[in-house]
């Protein structure tokens, strides 16, 4: 009972205190700023005014706002000997994880008992038991060691007993029954640790189903649990210790490189004199930052520290500019080539090959972002809001030729990744990685810095690896006590038997389930149970998977539990909520799109002509636009309530695939484009005034 009123109390705080907490944050951040009084002095900043250096948070802020709303910063602190006894565990683990790719040779259940064994041994070092609960130095409570120990034999007990074990089957002896049954509540308490409540939720209620429900001998259901490759360490941990820990490793060194500045610099270069440029800075510098780093809320935390006071500077509202920097860095997530960990599941789930995956994951992607852009471009006409100086901006030519070197790492892993393995690929891009930053004293990896990004590509490991090995528990329910086949029948039957239908309920429980769950974990739980509904009806495979990855993405930013886009409110210090509608409706494309490639595979290049894909892209980009200006209520001029309308309905045609509906989606948007346009024309002075008006 105090498991679940634990549970129960957590869930509270998060509904009651989450404003306020980041409110509180939002304001430390602010401190020594002088804050905009309202949205009106806001909204008539003078765009003429010169443009000083924005303010930019501290180390101590950004670490405040990761640690309440990224787990994986939530973590103890040492110093002294014991941080140089952590930080080496870390590094061994990464050294490990490479070794168990390119030297070491065992049987496959070894291998991936003994990686989990040494994850769930340092989550218990790592992360405290509640949040905040590290902040005294250098301090582990006796409980948690044992905890370690527990957790981590549990998985070396299976590994030196193989033989035995696997010869006794469904006659465990007790021994190995309780092992078993200890690995498991173990695993269950350091997922909760590092990741959160939500998805321990949910892999509770499927084990005590299985346990209890199913009438198979407790035997036969810890076997299936614990010591096969359907349960902890199945797929999930297959595709973990092999594709994922390396890339994330990969994303360590290069981070290191200062690839994250880079990246905003050639942004900057790009868009930071066009109107309202430092937003589409951040669209841009965040969608490449997001690829690599995997983190909706650590990229929001990390560039929006510097890209959301630029666009307070610029003009925007601390709503809309903290709701830019949240939908910017998800959206990362969905961005070939890399795609954050989840798409290495997905080579495992689908059997498609991940350069097939990645290649018909371009245009949503694309879609997703060109939505975004614009309507920063558009919120920007509408109010007036000018770009920065071209002399305080760097110039692209100089700087690709100065810093472009950085990506060549990134050159290298795409065309590895399709010439080989992704290990291999992980592996290379990695060492090139650290080649390349020799070219610069500013950016080289020194011996400091290498175990460094080890370290830290080990630390972020754990988080993904847990959830990896609790989605496996899942994953093992469904597949071996048939109640996935009736959850198939009960979806199909709620929804009549319409496609449509089940893509709404699919939706609605990916977001559910995705609130405060990593990406890696929610499409595991997703693929295993939602996306085989969605094939059953009809969709194609490839589709379906996309449909559940995406809409666990935009959990991140979706009310009431938005984590990336309360973490932009803190940096920002506007109000949370409003903060996260803002940023659903920036990402509106993360909510349409789905629903026209699950209908129509068109979109992701699927049995179609090469003449159907340049008509597909065309049209949908057209349709984003349509879309996008009718949510921002502006294109030349400011919409009427029923040119909105009609701007929203005629991008929504044009999204999904299909002659007719491109057709009327062309005359629609292009109609209210005209309208506007002739407004625009025959008040000019109207139009320039508009711009003054206070914003909402």
């Amino acid at each position: 009972m105090s498991f679940f009123k634990k549970i129960e109390d957590e869930a509270k705080d998060l509904t009651h205190k989450i404003e306020d907490e980041a409110s509180e944050i939002g304001h430390k951040i602010e401190d020594g700023v002088k804050e905009i009084k309202d949205d009106m002095d806001l909204d008539m900043a003078d765009p003429d005014a010169p443009v000083e250096e924005p303010p930019e948070a501290t180390e101590e802020q950004i670490q405040a706002v990761m640690e309440k709303y990224d787990r994986e910063a939530n973590v103890r602190h040492w110093q002294g000997v014991p941080r140089v006894v952590v930080r080496y565990m870390l590094v061994a683990f990464a050294l490990y994880s490479i070794l168990l790719n390119f030297g070491l040779d065992w049987e496959t259940r070894i291998e991936r008992a003994s990686f989990v064994g040494i994850l769930v041994f340092l989550i218990f070092i790592v992360f405290p038991a509640k949040k905040g609960g590290g902040k005294r130095v250098n301090y582990i409570p006796w409980y948690d060691l044992i905890l370690a120990i527990i957790g981590g034999g549990s998985y070396f007990y299976f590994v030196f007993n193989l033989d035995k074990i696997i010869a006794n089957t469904i006659r465990l002896e007790p021994i190995d029954l309780v092992i078993g049954l200890l690995g498991v509540i173990v695993t269950l308490e350091g997922c909760r640790r590092a990741v959160g409540i939500p998805i321990v939720v949910v892999s509770s209620a499927f084990i005590i189903y299985m346990l209890g429900f199913t009438g198979k001998p407790l035997a036969i259901n810890v076997y299936n649990l614990f010591y096969t490759t359907e349960g902890v360490i199945g797929t999930p941990i297959r595709a973990c210790s092999t594709f994922i820990v390396l890339f994330v490793i990969f994303g360590a060194f290069l981070e290191k490189t200062g690839i994250s500045q880079f990246f905003i610099e050639l942004a900057n270069s790009i868009a930071g004199s066009s109107s309202g440029g430092p937003a589409k800075v951040a669209v841009l510098s965040s969608a490449l930052c997001g690829m690599v780093s995997g983190s909706s809320v650590g990229n929001t935390v990390t560039t929006g520290s510097v890209t959301i006071p630029m666009m307070k500077k610029n003009g925007y509202r601390p709503e809309f500019a903290g709701a830019v920097e949240a939908a910017s860095s998800t959206g990362g997530q969905i961005m070939p080539p890399i795609m954050g960990a989840a798409a290495f599941l997905m080579v495992e789930y689908t059997g498609f090959e991940y350069k097939y995956i990645a290649g018909r994951a371009i245009l949503p992607a694309v879609l997703y972002f060109t939505g975004v852009f614009i309507a920063v471009h558009l919120e920007a006409k509408k109010m007036g809001l000018k770009g920065l100086s071209k002399d305080q901006l760097p110039q692209f030519g100089k700087l690709i030729i100065r810093r472009g070197y950085l990506l060549l790492p990134l050159i290298i892993m795409v065309i590895m990744m399709v010439k080989t393995t992704l290990s291999l690929a992980a592996i290379v891009a990695t060492a090139s990685a650290i080649a390349v930053s020799m070219l610069s004293k500013d950016t080289r990896i020194n011996i400091h810095k290498f175990f460094d990004a080890l370290e830290n590509g080990a630390r972020s490991t754990l988080t993904v690896g847990i959830a990896c090995a609790v989605a496996g528990t899942i994953a093992c329910v469904i597949t071996t006590t048939g109640i996935g086949a009736r959850l198939i029948s009960t979806i199909v039957s709620l929804s009549g038997g319409y496609i449509f239908f089940a893509m709404v309920l699919t939706m609605l429980t990916c977001i559910i389930l995705g609130m405060g769950v990593p990406t890696t974990a929610n499409y595991v739980i997703m693929a295993t149970t939602c996306a085989p509904i969605l094939i059953r009806m009809g969709m194609a495979t490839l589709s379906a998977h996309m449909f559940v990855f995406y809409f666990g993405i935009v959990a991140d930013i979706t009310p009431p539990v938005a984590l990336a886009a309360y973490a932009g409110s803190a940096i920002a210090g506007s109000r949370p909520m409003k903060t996260a509608i803002n940023a659903s409706m920036l990402a509106i494309a993360a909510f349409i799109v789905p629903y026209c490639f699950g209908l129509d595979p068109a979109l992701l290049f699927i049995d179609c002509t090469w003449i159907q894909a340049v008509q597909v892209i065309a049209t949908s980009l057209l349709g984003v636009f349509g879309v996008a200006a009718g949510l921002r209520g502006y294109i030349f001029s400011n919409l009427k309530i029923w040119e909105r309308i009609l701007s929203i309905a005629g991008g929504l045609t044009l999204v999904y695939p299909g002659t007719l509906t491109d057709i009327i989606g062309i005359v629609l948007v292009f109609g209210v484009c005209f309208l506007s346009k002739a407004r625009a024309k025959k008040d000019p002075q109207k139009i320039e005034a508009d711009h003054l008006e206070p914003q909402n």
